[in-house]
């Protein structure tokens, strides 16, 4: 097996116990939370659910991309190893962060030029950007060489599916996803916002959905519309949340309709990256299936 390592950004939303199981690494976003700059490091030193607690109190959230130091930082030591890199990045209809990864990248290219870094993009976001590594971790076990793993993850990182929907839309208003005047009517009638990551890697809104009931169904539907073999789809499963409720809503919606599924499905907390943008009281659903093609 080729000498290689899979690396990504703690914005894939896994946890620190599935990443060491699944022998990946990352590289942590910074988060200010108020007056504070806190590393996103899945829980490891700060919690998402710490953060939620502030942003109800009224704190204010924002993030900071990995910088080219950073990257660099992370990238040599496993250079110095002798190991080659395939680094997988947050969606660059999210983020910067993928050019800053390729500035490093190239940067280092010149110091160790017997070894290689290939920097993608994931088009994926959360938990959908953490199944994506999930996959990408399969496949690597299977044997597959390092050209073959980029080709694989570069042909299939638009077949994993990504639907959300938030109960709390202050802060889809405050981050402009949802106009001032739409979200405090959506408030009102109680509208929670179905969205999905689109083929250009954008978080999308695409429908309105009335009731917390009636969104956990939809967005149930929504996987049976698109998940490979539609209602008998047994493939993975990752969900994360910011409303633990409303998390297990879903998943048991979804084990009680897919009764070929292989084992549970894997839930995990949505990290202060994405949480500061979209706070408490969201759900996002991720699967293997139809292409994104709008």
């Amino acid at each position: 097996m080729e000498d290689y390592i899979l690396s990504c950004c703690s914005s894939c939303d896994l946890s620190n116990e599935w990443i060491e199981k699944r022998n990946l690494h990352y590289v942590s976003f910074n988060v200010m939370v108020g007056d504070e700059t806190k590393k996103d490091d899945m829980g490891k030193t700060f919690s998402p659910w710490e953060m939620y607690k502030l942003m109800a109190k009224g704190a204010e959230t924002k993030t900071s991309q990995v910088s080219i130091g950073e990257y660099m930082d992370h990238f040599e030591q496993f250079l110095k190893e002798g190991k080659d890199i395939i680094h997988v990045t947050l969606s660059t209809g999210i983020s910067g962060t993928y050019n800053s990864a390729c500035q490093a990248a190239d940067e280092l290219a010149e110091k160790y030029p017997d070894r290689k870094i290939t920097i993608i993009d994931s088009l994926a976001a959360s938990s959908g950007y953490g199944l994506l590594m999930e996959f990408a971790a399969d496949k690597r076990d299977e044997g597959l060489s390092y050209d073959e793993l980029v080709q694989w993850i570069e042909e299939n990182k638009l077949n994993v599916v990504h639907w959300f929907f938030s109960t709390d839309l202050t802060y889809y208003i405050k981050g402009g996803r949802v106009s001032k005047a739409a979200g405090l009517v959506g408030q009102m009638l109680n509208i929670c916002p179905l969205l999905n990551v689109d083929f250009q890697g954008r978080l999308i809104p695409r429908e309105k959905v009335r009731t917390n009931k009636k969104v956990i169904k939809r967005i149930v539907e929504k996987m049976v519309e698109e998940a490979d073999y539609g209602i008998d789809y047994f493939g993975k499963v990752f969900l994360s949340d910011s409303d633990k409720e409303l998390g297990l809503a879903v998943q048991n919606e979804i084990e009680r309709v897919y009764p070929r599924l292989k084992g549970k499905v894997q839930r995990f907390d949505i990290g202060c990256t994405i949480g500061a943008h979209t706070g408490p009281g969201t759900v996002a659903l991720f699967f293997q299936g139809k292409k994104r093609v709008d």
